[in-house]
């Protein structure tokens, strides 16, 4: 299993999880609220903010047809894309901002164009979209740089993920897989937190989610099946405009996810020895466990009966499960009722 890092973030087995929040197109395309997001997404303790970089004349043709016409001053879809640049200084305003709040920044580049912006800005690694598994000429691109490839598996079979990945390590830099399903919002059954494990034996890299669900479920369930990453789509509110919001978790629903996944991994990565634990809580035993007791007056001599017998707290006398070898012994001395037994009572 090879371990890599991203701008410093180790990732990959044994590392904590590298949680990263997509904030798409959720920002509408307002450079002022990319960079509220970005400060959102921080607050809320995540490791890497991911945005989308599209630049409409180099990915698409003016007759790209809508996935689902979600928005009303935009005629086209190209007119959308276009709405959603930032030119180059603002990206590089965007990474530093990450870079000041102590987020790696991270953009899907959807054209060669993308990437060469990108490598000007200065991105890490590269995350590859569903839609572009199989453009392997992107895919070259993005290798011939160096840096990791964090490939997504949304719309893909596996054929096509072996040449993706295969490129990358034709290139020799790190490859890192997400099981995807490009759905929106993603029903549970259709999450595949099975795949994991395949991608995982197949590919001998860090797997990891990247999660449409709107839940924080199926990130705590992929962190506790071993993920070493997790990208889930961010948005500051349900009521937001924006084709992802219906497959985003708010950034309040962030802070809580990332504080599961921290829990999960604390609660993973340490094994716990039952019988050490017994021991180190041996003084909550005798607060919590239960001892013989009498139920009545007794008599010294008195051969002690079941009916004698009850099971009372505190636990620091004889315990409740020796009760059997008890039964039939004869008492040393007078005792009262609720008196906690001990084998000094017994002749």
């Amino acid at each position: 299993m090879s371990a890599f890092e991203i701008a410093g973030r180790p990732v990959g087995p044994g590392s904590p999880c590298f949680l990263i929040a997509e904030i798409a197109q959720a920002h509408d395309g307002s450079l002022g609220q990319a960079h509220a997001y970005i400060d959102a997404i921080a607050n809320a303790g995540a490791d890497a903010v991911k945005f989308q970089t599209h630049l409409a004349a180099a990915e698409s043709t003016p007759g790209e047809p809508w996935r689902v016409k979600f928005s009303r001053q935009d005629d086209t879809r190209y007119d959308y894309w276009r709405r959603m640049e930032f030119t180059e200084p603002q990206w590089a305003d965007l990474r530093a901002h990450c870079e000041e709040r102590g987020l790696t920044f991270l953009s899907s580049p959807f054209s060669p164009e993308a990437v060469e912006l990108l490598e000007r800005v200065g991105c890490p690694a590269w995350k590859v979209a569903s839609g572009e598994v199989g453009n392997t000429p992107l895919l070259e691109q993005m290798a011939a740089t160096g840096k990791p490839l964090l490939i997504s598996s949304g719309m893909s079979p596996l054929t096509e993920l072996d040449r993706a990945v295969g490129v990358g390590r034709e290139a020799g830099v790190p490859v890192a897989l997400f099981q995807c399903s490009s759905r929106y919002p993603c029903p549970p059954e259709k999450t595949g937190l099975n795949q994991l494990a395949v991608l995982r034996e197949r590919y001998s890299c860090p797997v990891g989610l990247s999660d449409h669900s709107a839940t924080i479920y199926a990130g705590i369930a992929a962190v506790a099946l071993g993920a070493s990453l997790l990208e889930v789509h961010v948005t500051m509110s349900r009521e937001m405009f924006g084709p992802d919001v219906i497959a985003s978790v708010t950034t309040a629903e962030l802070a809580e996810l990332a504080r599961g996944v921290r829990f999960v991994e604390a609660a993973v990565g340490s094994p716990l020895d039952k019988d050490a634990e017994a021991a180190e809580l041996a003084p909550l035993r005798d607060l919590f466990t239960k001892s013989l007791v009498t139920r009545h007056d007794l008599v010294a001599g008195a051969t002690l009966a079941r009916a004698d017998l009850a099971f009372k707290k505190p636990g620091t006398g004889i315990p409740a499960a020796s009760v059997e070898a008890y039964v039939g012994r004869t008492l040393a001395r007078d005792v009262s009722a609720d008196t906690l037994l001990g084998p000094e009572d017994f002749a």
